[in-house]
């Protein structure tokens, strides 16, 4: 006799799970990933991911074995303790902590001690530290710029923290406009704890701040008694002038977190970040240590401790470039120049002035970095990002879903960093048909 199936097991009602999986901002890097497979004959415009151009399989096998000769040469080590620290769970706080410290030390002029800081499985993991360290009640709000990365505000919804956003400029975060959003949420009853700024060419808007702008937000800071959370991953891409202070190389009064990453200037494969968190922590009967210490209380009950072979792999190619990154990074500097500019110049070529200024197009014309914000007179959704893709051969992604307070619909982004010169003017050709099409389309309507 054949028995009847078992019943299917009970569906989970998404209203059932955690509120932050409704939330657009989550859907974001998914839908991008999905379009992106989806057509993967077209040029992709949207992801900022770093060149390839100089990584070999076989540089991880000589980075790693750079690193070992460092600890059995340089360090004195025996062969047991290097097979430990590469095969058993390792400092929470990280392995490659006093290297990390010394090319900051010798790339930014960022002066901290080893101890403070906190190596992490990429810089997604240092947000996440970070915020659920300083956010303790529900009156504790993060201010972000506005378009602002979706890895944080995600990371904040994720762990129920309110955020304000406050309105980017074309130099970036506006001090004043940060003092008066840390006023507002006081009137509010809210705590304004920490403000979440990419200084130099952020991701969406490749805006940068002056170097007025970043000492005039520290001394903003200190008045009204505000952290600041400095993510700063593209900064050594410079296309025009020269490069600007961290924020943290301006801090005089330990009110930035600085957070790090090695996935542009090294190796994103890694998936190794960190944290430079020198604030002191007072705790009962006195007790002092620093934020970083904290942070590893809470990172040992995520992910125990970053990989010690991704740590090991990124200290050896810190040990190649004797701590100075910058240095390392001249070919990829130069290369994203290059793209950076063909970008600029392609849309030029496209669209020249009078043109553009009859069809409503404009665009930014960032410093450096990987990223262009073009201003397009139709909405830049979702459905129009298929369309392009499907029917033009192009990717990009839309400006609005980098804004909190309904913003960015008639903008799109575009990533010059993992395309050929040769691609994006390609690429830019497709998109100028893609854009001319749906300006006709609106005329004829």
């Amino acid at each position: 006799m054949t028995q009847a199936a078992p019943p299917l097991p009970r569906a989970l009602p998404l209203a059932e799970l955690h509120g932050s999986l409704s939330d657009p901002v989550l859907d974001a890097m998914n839908f991008l990933n999905e379009v992106v497979g989806r057509f993967p004959d077209a040029i992709s415009f949207a992801p900022g991911r770093p060149t390839e151009g100089d990584f070999e399989p076989e540089d991880l096998a000589r980075h790693l074995l750079t690193y070992t000769t460092y600890l059995e040469k340089e360090l004195g080590w025996s062969h047991d303790q290097v097979r430990t620290q590469l095969f058993q769970y390792g400092r929470t706080n990280g392995i490659i902590h006093e290297l990390i410290a010394r090319t900051v030390a010798n790339d930014e002029g960022i002066q901290v001690p080893p101890e403070a800081v906190v190596v992490t499985t990429g810089c997604q993991e240092a947000m996440l530290l970070t915020l659920r360290a300083l956010f303790a009640g529900p009156e504790d709000t993060l201010l972000v710029s506005s378009p602002c990365y979706v890895g944080i505000t995600g990371v904040a919804r994720l762990l129920g923290i309110r955020v304000r956003p406050v309105p980017e400029g074309p130099g970036g975060p506006d001090p004043e406009a940060v003092r008066a959003a840390v006023r507002a949420c006081k009137e509010a009853g809210e705590r304004p704890r920490a403000f979440y700024a990419v200084p130099d060419f952020a991701n969406p808007s490749g805006a940068s701040m002056p170097l007025a702008a970043r000492e005039r937000l520290l001394e903003v800071a200190a008045d009204e008694d505000l952290l600041i959370l400095e993510d700063d991953p593209y900064g050594f891409f410079v296309r025009t002038g020269p490069a600007r202070p961290t924020l943290k190389a301006l801090d005089r009064g330990r009110r930035v977190v600085h957070l790090g990453s090695f996935a542009k200037t090294a190796l994103p494969g890694a998936r190794v970040g960190y944290v430079i968190a020198d604030q002191e922590v007072i705790g009962p009967a006195g007790r002092r240590s620093l934020l970083a210490d904290e942070l590893s209380k809470i990172k040992s009950m995520t992910t125990v401790n970053t990989s010690a072979v991704s740590q090991a792999v990124i200290g050896g190619l810190l040990i190649e470039s004797d701590c100075r990154l910058r240095e390392a990074n001249s070919r990829a500097i130069a290369y994203y120049r290059t793209n950076m500019d063909t970008l600029l110049d392609e849309l030029e070529r496209h669209f020249p002035a009078p043109r553009r200024a009859g069809l409503g197009i404009s665009w930014n014309r960032p410093d450096g970095g990987f990223f262009v914000v073009v201003n397009v007179p139709f909405a830049a959704d979702h459905q129009a990002l298929e369309l392009s893709a499907r029917a033009f051969g192009v990717l990009w992604t839309p400006m609005c879903d980098f804004h909190l307070d309904g913003g960015g619909t008639r903008q799109l982004r575009l990533s010059c960093s993992a395309q050929s010169p040769e691609m994006i003017t390609e690429g830019i050709a497709r998109l100028a048909a893609f854009i001319t099409s749906q300006i006709t389309a609106q005329i004829t309507a």
